[in-house]
């Protein structure tokens, strides 16, 4: 950001001195939120209770007990009780959760891949690729985001991997348009003027001028974006779209749970309580990045 500042006779220093207060004083309102924050450690031990599966899980998800199947919480060896297969509860939701972080998280980059992409192409070429992209963009938009994620995993099957991709790019409208608009208020600055009259190509300056101007932006969509994922794999996982069997999925649990909520009320309350609570703690940090950033941005 040298070449831009001293072209137009700013110093380094100060943009650099502006971006980190500017985001010192993002962190310290979000900080404050004591829900966010509090939210934001719960969501970070699942993502290391799920990242450490394979240690913590006392069994593996598709170990079977037929003589304790069924059984109630509390029993030995198996401390949330079992489901028909006499498959640990516990495992399985520990297992589950990788499910749905690794398809959340995953669906997202694809997302943010492909809006930043597009994004940034509509809103700096401009013309007719403008026109054409966001042509695209308008018609992914009114197709219903869900219904396409299940067109995708029924064309490329149930894989893991599938289910991420048909998440991703099914939901990548939103954050596009919003790297556009970013683009466009951007792009005709003194800094962004000065790169371009210095030489810098449209690569250097998209990608190190404009794009960290959508940062905040973006953090905030996909704070939100993320329990929407979550929501997505577990609501295709109810309709038998989900991730293969025997690979546990906190909707395949909730789905198993159902035809036993009487005999086993276990099997349906532990996914379902466990999922609601992921979806609102993720909930609560994107309502805290979202205020941060908002704050943030009328205190300038």
């Amino acid at each position: 950001m040298a070449l831009a500042a001293e072209a137009i006779g700013q110093p380094d220093g100060v943009e650099i001195e502006k971006a980190r207060s500017h985001w010192s004083r993002a962190w310290g309102r979000f900080r404050a939120n004591r829900l966010a924050f509090i939210s934001l450690i719960f969501c970070g031990i699942l993502v290391v209770t799920a990242i450490a599966a394979p240690w913590i899980a006392p069994y593996h998800f598709t170990e079977t007990n037929p003589e304790a199947r069924l059984a109630p919480l509390g029993t030995e060896g198996h401390l949330l009780g079992t489901d028909l297969l006499g498959r640990d509860i516990f495992s399985r939701l520990i297992y589950g959760l990788r499910t749905a972080l690794f398809v959340a998280f995953g669906a997202e980059l694809a997302s943010l891949l492909v809006a930043i992409i597009i994004g940034l192409s509509a809103g700096y070429i401009g013309g007719r690729v403008d026109q054409g992209l966001m042509g695209i963009t308008d018609v992914m938009y009114a197709f219903p985001s869900y219904l396409f994620a299940i067109v995708l995993v029924t064309v490329m099957g149930r894989s893991l991997w599938a289910v991420m991709l048909a998440i991703g790019i099914s939901s990548w409208v939103t954050q596009a348009r919003l790297v556009r608009a970013q683009v466009l208020s951007v792009k005709e600055r003194e800094y962004v003027e000065a790169a371009r009259s210095m030489g810098a190509s449209g690569t250097t300056i998209s990608l190190r001028y404009i794009l960290p101007n959508a940062v905040g932006p973006l953090l905030v969509t996909t704070s939100f974006a993320i329990p929407a994922a979550i929501s997505a794999e577990a609501g295709l996982a109810l309709l038998g779209l989900g991730v293969q069997p025997p690979t546990p999925s906190w909707g395949s649990m909730i789905s198993e749970g159902i035809g036993y909520i009487l005999a086993a009320p276990h099997m349906l309350f532990l996914p379902a309580t466990l999922f609601a609570l992921t979806l609102l703690a993720f909930t609560w940090v994107g309502d805290g990045v979202r205020d941060a950033f908002d704050a943030s941005g009328e205190s300038r």
